[in-house]
């Protein structure tokens, strides 16, 4: 199928303001029918989850709908599915409760290139219990993350390795699955970061060899919830700390405070959104995701390559890395100019990007601008119109120092 860009952008009320929203990464957009499903669930009443009352059976169906929807997006067990308000939080709740399971001595491997919700969590947990961590490093020219290095990294003492299936500042799409590989053949888990990758490309739990799967509705139009996915029967190894009082079963137990029901249905309304893309009116949820997003992908591909191309032209622009496999997403830097001054000048003339380091500390510290306020990130979406990228490079040939 080849996506329909007219029909897509009609989908989002907020496209109205004039605006090239390029800080998708950060947070997309949200199209109406995600805005009307939350405001619709909030006039009904809900109580809280295990009452024999109709509104507190309401909340748990749409508890349930959520993690069955969660699932569909990336291949999993709805049983599996552990809800929270951020991949961060839920990062520090699995985190904890897998370093339960570890000893003096074994050892965790983080990379450069994640974000640090996926890497700053496990440095803590095994500081905790006194495990050791290794670093997988990037190539400072590509920004590729290689595979090869973790044949070296791993041993019998390796617990957990976490890495990212696409980096949120460059874009790198490393080969989690041969990554995955190599960690189970030394019978460790592998801790899969896929929130910059779900708004993307079709994700797959099991083809990635992900034991753990991470992602966030408000990065793919939906609210801001997050889920941590795995195999039933590898959460029911782990205890999180919890209250007494609270579920013991899984995924019930990972789930600590009362959650926002009516945002539960904002989750269900972005994956109908996503799965929406695709107009087969026959096949089931899990297909229609996996259509759509592969439509998404060839889309976004052919925008970025404009993209990617136009700037690399530009003498006083220079991108940082130059990944074979990459989301839509660029960091770059314009000579004489602080990655400030260039996104205020962008905002100046329509355009939404960000500036920093966006969280990829380790990163943007690996490639030397961290003193420098870090780098500009462009980020598409499959809302994101060709036109708008030839406006972006217009501008971006105007910006001089």
């Amino acid at each position: 199928m080849a996506l329909d860009i007219a029909r897509v952008r009609g989908l989002f009320p907020s496209l109205s303001d004039g605006f090239v929203h390029l800080d998708g990464p950060a947070g997309s957009l949200v199209p109406e029918s995600v805005a009307l499903a939350v405001g619709a669930t909030m006039q009904l009443p809900i109580g809280n989850t295990g009452g024999a009352f109709p509104s507190s059976v309401r909340a748990g169906e749409l508890r349930d709908a959520a993690r069955g929807a969660m699932a569909d997006l990336i291949g999993g067990t709805p049983g599996g599915v552990v809800l929270g308000p951020s991949m961060t939080t839920l990062t520090y709740v699995l985190s904890r409760a897998l370093a339960k399971t570890w000893r003096a001595g074994d050892e965790v491997i983080v990379s450069r290139l994640d974000h640090d919700a996926n890497v700053r969590p496990w440095l803590q947990a095994a500081a905790a219990v006194g495990a050791r961590v290794r670093w997988a490093e990037i190539d400072i020219d590509t920004c590729e993350l290689g595979a090869e290095q973790y044949d070296e990294l791993l041993n019998e003492r390796t617990r957990l390795v976490a890495v990212t299936a696409a980096s949120n500042a460059v874009g790198t799409r490393p080969d989690v699955r041969a990554i995955a590989d190599r960690a189970h053949a030394v019978g460790a888990l592998v801790y899969v970061d896929a929130v910059h990758a779900a708004p993307h490309i079709p994700l797959d739990m099991a083809a990635l060899g992900a034991d753990f799967i991470a992602v966030s509705a408000y990065k793919w139009c939906g609210p801001h919830v997050a889920a941590v996915v795995a195999a039933p029967a590898v959460l029911e190894g782990l205890h999180p700390d919890k209250l007494i009082p609270s579920p013991d079963t899984v995924p019930d137990r990972f789930e600590t405070g009362t959650p926002p029901f009516e945002l539960f249905a904002g989750v269900v309304a972005a994956v109908e959104h996503v799965a929406s893309l695709d107009s087969d009116p026959v096949a089931g949820r899990r297909e229609r995701v996996l259509a759509s997003m592969t439509a998404v992908e060839a889309y976004e591909g052919q925008l970025m390559t404009r993209l990617d191309q136009g700037l690399r032209a530009m003498q006083h622009v220079t991108l940082l890395g130059a990944p074979a496999r990459r989301t839509p997403t660029v960091s770059l830097t314009v000579e004489g100019m602080s990655p400030r001054q260039v996104t205020e000048e962008l905002a100046r003339r329509g355009i939404c990007a960000w500036d920093g380091d966006y969280y990829a500390r380790e990163l943007i510290d690996a490639l030397g601008v961290s003193e420098s306020g870090g780098a500009v990130r462009l980020g598409l979406a499959h809302y994101t119109a060709a036109d708008e990228i030839e406006h972006t490079l217009g501008v971006f040939e105007r910006i001089r120092s």
